[in-house]
């Protein structure tokens, strides 16, 4: 049986009807999606730290420790921020946030698939089924830790956070398979598409150049990385903790990478960092952090270099998105606000509060580096769009020569061209009336047949009358003697 889908998207290929499913069958695929989704996500994060403990020097490895310790790991995971009585930690890593993304997103893509959703309204039993999972466990999870524990969460925060995030990573897995990507899409133009497509690519334009220039610090400060390395101890737990720290926080140092390019920079407490700006202090001695600057030089403002390519690069993406100069614009003006948009978000997750030491907090100007981001699309693009796309052939003009004899012969002419026109409406007006006396077209060309033949026929019978008045009256001058006898 033929698939019934909507025309506005194309979700559906089969051509086999997807299953039906009752109320209890869907609620209990929900239910366990939802679950599972938890279950898997929080079984993961147990693991990484059972491995760490059981790994470490000094570390007492046990299960109910370890069961218990995984769950304010599991809010760090949904970018849950945590209260100590050193203050607050507000960085969290990113890496983790992103794996736990990819699960629930697989996880609400599985959904999708076992029940046969293909409409975007059927989206939202998936969505909401594993939002509600986990803001629910992450809402209990942190009044469990209550406000005497030596790690606690806010309720609340706990709540919307845990909600937020899988609610965007099911968003994510459902929005191919439900037809969202091209609902959304429809109701944009072509120019605003392509804008927004090269927006994306700049922000991973700069996302990437972010991350080399942090592979190019590491690489030049390597001797520094080794040592931190060694200073936190030599044992195999101990190195396979800070690895894996630095591996979790590695997102967050590209994004203050990126900023750093881009010109807005970052600080950590006191130090800031910036291509045109360099204020010294002490950092923490995480290997990751070799990377940055010890002084300012003359050649480190040559970064910038990096964003203006990426503006220009954009620029030439959108030179055949229009046809005129002034669309072509407009598209380098959505991927402006798409890429600005994109780094805000980045910028907004990537810092954040860091205990109440001489390290918190750690900045990403967000606003900052939102608007330089826009900047350094938008100018380069728009000149580079404007000046290298193509422009409209220009409307040619009559001549003026032509004009007069056209008007010459109008005036000529008896009837005027109003005259010419009440003429024409009043042929095609009788045309009309004519043919609505007919009751169809059939018996209208049978009337017409029978006129033409009717026509025929007198034209005949004139034909014949002037020839036989031709014989009774014969012309005088080919008979002589006729004009004669006249005369």
């Amino acid at each position: 049986m033929p698939v019934l889908q909507s025309p506005s998207h194309g979700a559906v290929t089969d051509s086999v009807r997807p299953p039906e499913f009752s109320r209890a069958e869907r609620a209990r695929v929900l239910a366990m999606t939802a679950a599972g989704s938890v279950v898997v996500s929080y079984a993961a994060v147990a693991a990484v730290l059972a491995l760490v403990s059981s790994t470490a020097a000094h570390a007492q490895f046990s299960t109910t420790g370890v069961l218990s310790a995984s769950a304010p790991a599991w809010l760090v995971a949904h970018h849950v921020p945590l209260r100590f009585d050193g203050g607050q930690l507000g960085v969290l890593p990113l890496l983790p946030t992103v794996l736990l993304m990819l699960l629930v997103s697989r996880a609400a893509a599985g959904a999708a698939d076992r029940l046969g959703l293909f409409e975007p309204l059927q989206a939202r039993g998936v969505v909401f089924s594993i939002a509600g999972a986990h803001a629910v466990v992450g809402g209990v999870i942190a009044f469990l830790m209550g406000d005497g524990g030596v790690v606690r969460a806010t309720p609340a925060v706990a709540f919307f956070g845990c909600a937020a995030v899988s609610g965007v990573a099911a968003v994510a897995g459902v929005a191919q398979r439900c037809g969202l990507v091209e609902v959304v899409f429809e109701r944009i133009d072509p120019v605003a598409r392509r804008g927004l497509r090269a927006g994306a690519l700049a922000l991973f334009a700069l996302t990437a150049a972010g991350a080399l220039l942090l592979a190019f610090g590491l690489l030049v400060s390597w001797p520094l990385t080794s040592s931190l390395f060694d200073q936190a101890g030599g044992t195999l737990g101990t190195g396979l903790g800070i690895w894996l720290m630095c591996l979790a926080y590695l997102p967050n140092a590209v994004v203050g990478a990126m900023s750093y390019v881009v010109g807005s920079g970052f600080s950590i407490g006191a130090v800031t960092i910036s291509p045109t700006v360099f204020v010294g202090g002490p950092v923490p001695a995480v290997p990751l952090l070799a990377a940055l600057p010890e002084q300012q030089s003359g050649l480190l403002p040559l970064v910038l270099i990096l964003p203006g390519v990426v503006g220009v690069l954009v620029g030439l993406s959108l030179r055949d998105a229009a046809e005129t100069p002034r669309a072509r614009v407009r598209a380098v003006l959505v991927a402006a606000v798409t890429g600005g948009v994109g780094t805000l978000v980045l910028a907004a997750v990537a810092g954040g509060n860091l205990g109440g030491g001489v390290f918190n907090p750690v900045t990403i100007p967000a606003g900052l580096l939102a608007v330089l981001t826009v900047g350094w699309i938008a100018v380069p693009g728009a000149v580079v769009a404007w000046f290298a796309g193509a422009r409209p052939a220009p409307v040619v003009e009559p001549e003026p020569e032509a004009v007069d004899v056209a008007e010459d012969d109008l005036e000529e002419d008896d009837l005027s061209a109003d005259d010419l026109d009440d003429l024409e409406e009043d042929d095609l007006g009788e045309d009309d009336e004519d043919f609505d006396d007919y009751d169809d077209e059939e018996e209208y060309e049978d009337e017409f047949e029978e006129l033409a033949e009717e026509a025929e026929l007198e034209e005949e019978e004139d034909e014949s009358d002037a020839e036989t008045d031709a014989e009774s009256d014969p012309d005088p001058e080919a008979d002589p003697d006729l004009a004669d006898k006249r005369d």
